[in-house]
């Protein structure tokens, strides 16, 4: 297995890469690039539809690699495993499609994988949806790892890699027949809720306890952080005071409030459906730091094989990376195993169950993958 890192983030050295990555022993190639980069289809796509094996992966706010993390940069990780299938899934803010049926049209017939990787354009509108028609076809048969890719501008644009250039609003669904291990932990805290969200519409709440969803989020986050939203610095402040959907028996599903919407409304990354409960949450560094090492602890312990696994995957929520600052090296540190790659992204959402959970569509969560 080839791992090739650059943070220069340049068209030349992605084709260097390319050309340096395939060999005999590579079957498919795993691509992390920084949104600092400015790659657009014009520039890639000649290059990307060029490659004459399969590619897939995303434009992320930031990589990482081994220790380092960074906007600019690539990864490129050329993987041993043949995929038995590569679907793309357009449309994935499309209100009238039935995921299920699309995934069970696209990989009809195949054995179940060990484990699927999925990658999605963040900016879509439905998410979720895809995630159940995922879970309602594959089940718990199998674990799951990936996350939305984009960028921090939240501007829609391509963000994806395929063999046929780079895709928006679509989404990545990757089956290998290999070994894994997940672990998944957010390490945010309960500060008041529960709040029922009387009205919604995909990723935008709202009310809450029928009034507006950010007269009622404003009046608890400004008194706890002692600071006052402004028309400038709503994410500033709301990176720090995520959403938390409760579920029975299991961790809460974070929820990112990105955005002020229309008529008091919170836009977030991910669906909120209504009728659910929600939790106002917050963390610290110490918090989400264990948090990350109980990821790897619990992928640790569901790890199959006794043989030992050959590569880390790191899905770590950019908003984590933000709220931690100059200490996400330190996360990074507790995720980092000796003498074992680790690769991954700081994402907008996070994708990941291990056998045991319903598939979730996470926000503000430290996912860890190890992979054989």
């Amino acid at each position: 297995m080839k791992i090739l890192f650059d943070d220069t983030g340049t068209i030349e050295k992605l084709e260097e890469f390319l050309e340096q990555a395939i060999d005999s022993d590579t079957r498919c190639l795993l691509i992390f690039a920084g949104d600092g980069n400015g790659f657009t289809p014009d520039l890639l796509n000649p290059l990307l539809q060029s490659v004459s094996i399969p590619i897939f992966g995303g434009i992320f706010p930031q990589i990482i690699h081994q220790h380092e993390h960074s906007e600019r940069g690539i990864v490129v990780i050329g993987l041993p495993w043949q995929p038995q299938e590569i679907a793309i899934i357009p449309n994935l803010s499309d209100a009238d499609v039935d995921f299920e049926e699309i995934v069970d049209q696209l990989i009809p017939e195949i054995h179940t994988p060990s484990t699927i990787m999925v990658f999605v354009d963040a900016m879509s509108t439905r998410i979720a949806a895809l995630i159940e028609g995922l879970f309602n076809v594959f089940g718990l048969t199998c674990n799951y790892i990936g996350g939305g890719a984009g960028s921090l501008s939240f501007e829609k644009k391509p963000c994806l890699f395929t063999n046929q250039g780079l895709l928006e609003d679509s989404a990545l669904v990757v089956l290998l027949e290999m070994e894994s291990g997940m672990g998944v932990k957010h390490g945010w805290d309960k500060i008041s809720g529960p709040f029922r969200v009387t009205q919604s519409d995909k990723n935008v709440i709202q009310t809450l306890n029928g009034q507006p969803a950010l007269e009622v989020y404003q009046a608890i986050v400004e008194k706890h952080a002692n600071a006052v939203f402004t028309d400038d610095n709503f994410f500033e402040i709301a990176r720090s005071y995520p959403f938390g959907i409760n579920k029975l028996g299991t961790e809460k599903v974070v929820r990112d409030p990105l955005m002020k919407g229309e008529n008091g409304s919170i836009i977030c990354v991910g669906e909120v459906p209504a009728e659910f409960f929600v939790d106002i949450l917050t963390g610290n560094t110490y918090s989400l730091i264990r948090a990350a090492k109980q990821a790897l602890a619990m992928a640790k312990e569901e790890y199959p094989s006794e043989h030992p696994p050959t590569l880390a995957l790191f899905m770590d929520c950019i908003s984590r990376a933000m709220f931690l600052d100059e200490k996400l090296s330190l996360e990074i540190d507790a995720v980092l195993e000796k003498q074992l790659p680790l690769v991954g992204a700081c994402t907008l959402g996070e994708i990941a169950n291990c056998r045991k959970d319903y598939l979730e569509f996470y926000n503000k969560t430290a996912v860890v993958g190890l992979l054989r």
